[in-house]
């Protein structure tokens, strides 16, 4: 991946989950200690820190009600295969001839 973009997904991430606590009106010594960790953690995870344990984002995602969201990361099943085969439409098949009955 391209550090770069790489950057730029965590700092989105890290700014919707401070705008998720500003919207709820949580100091942020209050919200860091609901999910656990110090209040230097929580601003690296909110400024998009790549070095923040993902466990500590499970549990802000948990506090704010969103941790259902975790569940479109990685859908499991979906693999090539699958997606390969429905992007295709089946063939249609032709029914068998009928052979007359003997006589």
């Amino acid at each position: 991946m391209d550090p770069d973009k790489e950057i730029a997904i965590l700092t989105a991430l890290g700014a919707r989950l401070r705008e998720s606590r500003l919207a709820r009106n949580e100091p942020m010594d209050m919200f860091a200690r609901r999910i656990g960790v110090s209040v230097p953690t929580l601003r690296h995870m909110e400024v998009g820190a790549a070095t923040v344990a993902i466990g500590h984002w499970i549990r802000a995602l948990d506090v704010l009600g969103r941790l259902d969201d975790v569940d479109h990361v990685l859908v499991v099943g979906g693999g090539l295969l699958e997606r390969a085969r429905a992007g295709r439409t089946p063939t249609r098949r032709r029914a068998r001839r009928r052979t007359a009955a003997p006589a």
